[in-house]
């Protein structure tokens, strides 16, 4: 009895659930299917962000130590071996590192725009699921509506009030099914956006510490003090 009791219940769900979908119109079957969309979008990012993710300031401190050493062919690997926006923007100041520094903050610059795209993608789709599935709602509470009132009409004001109510609780049931689905997308949008936002912060940040320390490599590099080291300590 133990383990048939979770299945009838889950059987009374499932039912219930048809028994909305049926009620609600063709319209809730609209809903419904932004809902999973607008579910497996959100999934999609959020594994997309999750393996992107890299700590910035951990990363560019492992890179510090090879960049002035001046040792660009291992920091080009260390760069190279992990995907993600952080690393290419990263890797391509670092294989023009010989350019002026105004042309290193392009190169970066561009990198990170490019960049742009593939964090912001299918940020969009959510914004409009957010926005259409009221609205769907509101024509579902509308056809509702006039499913109740041509009752009416038809049965010269005679109609019963099962039968009116089926119209208004389509109308009801539309309206909920929208404004439902439609607060969760915004959240996930506004939680989608913040990530792309973090980054793009962590971009910009990973981008103009590289370019600093490129550009403090050449000014002082370790060979050259080393060599001044050994000539002032023979001509003594």
């Amino acid at each position: 009895m133990k383990f048939i009791l979770p299945s009838v219940r889950g059987i009374e769900v499932e039912n219930g659930m048809l028994e909305f979908m049926e009620k609600g119109g063709p319209i809730m079957w609209l809903i419904l299917a932004c809902s999973v969309i607008s579910s497996a979008v959100f999934l999609e990012r959020v594994v997309y962000f999750r393996r992107i993710s890299v700590r910035v300031g951990e990363f560019v401190r492992g890179l510090a130590v090879l960049i002035r050493g001046r040792n660009f062919g291992e920091a080009q690997m260390e760069a190279a071996a992990t995907r993600g926006p952080v690393q290419r923007v990263v890797h391509a100041a670092i294989v023009h590192h010989s350019a002026p520094r105004e042309e290193l903050k392009e190169i970066v610059q561009e990198a990170g725009q490019l960049e742009v795209p593939k964090l912001e993608r299918r940020l969009g789709m959510l914004a409009t699921l957010a926005f259409v599935t009221p609205m769907l709602g509101l024509l579902g509470t509308v056809a509702g509506l006039i499913k109740a009132f041509s009752t009416m009409s038809a049965a010269s004001g005679l109609a019963s009030s099962a039968e009116i109510s089926n119209g208004i609780y389509q109308a009801l049931l539309t309206t909920a099914a929208g404004i439902a689905v439609s607060i969760p997308t915004a959240i996930c949008y506004a939680f989608i956006n913040s990530r792309v936002n973090s980054a793009m912060h962590d971009i910009e940040r990973a981008g103009i510490e590289v370019v600093s320390l490129i550009v403090e490599s050449r000014e002082r590099p370790e060979i050259i003090e080393f060599d001044e080291a050994r000539k002032s300590a023979g001509g003594r």
